[in-house]
């Protein structure tokens, strides 16, 4: 029986993101996790013959959140623009995983389109040691430029 080598698992740590937004590329060194999700979505079908509702696909949704350290005012600054000017921006992120101790290379997913929902305008907190906030946001497409290889197998 095969099995997965631990090292080929991926740190959490050796990832880079980036956000270009406007043409300017930001690194995005304060974010502690970033998470998106592509979910499809689904008609409920019902046809003579099958008691069961069958299912079909008919689009999908986009979103995500990242966690980030409160060290950056770049995120409040594009909601505070769309609050006094009503001009909204879209942005792409750019994830990559790499981990050195890995065998199976890189992966670089490029989120399009990324739309902030909702943005931490101001905090505090007397319990915490280091402030961080939470971003909620969509986006509308994705791009894989760079796959994972496959694991060399233990046996």
């Amino acid at each position: 029986m095969s099995w997965l080598k631990a090292g080929d698992t991926i740190s959490g740590q050796e990832g880079r993101a980036y956000a270009t937004i406007d043409g300017n590329v930001e690194e995005m060194f304060y974010v502690k996790t970033l998470e998106a999700k592509a979910e499809k979505q689904k008609t409920e079908v019902k046809t003579l013959g099958k008691r069961g509702t069958q299912h079909k696909a008919n689009g999908w949704t986009g979103t995500g959140n990242m966690t980030i350290y409160y060290t950056t005012t770049l995120f409040r600054q594009m909601m505070l623009d769309y609050i006094k000017t009503g001009k909204d921006v879209y942005f792409d992120i750019m994830i990559v995983n790499e981990d050195p101790s890995s065998s199976i290379g890189k992966q670089t997913v490029v989120l399009k389109f990324v739309n902030l929902d909702s943005v931490i305008m101001a905090k505090v907190d007397t319990d915490s040691e280091v402030l961080d906030e939470e971003i909620d946001f969509t986006f509308d497409d994705v791009d894989v430029p760079d796959s994972f290889n496959a694991p060399t197998l233990g046996a």
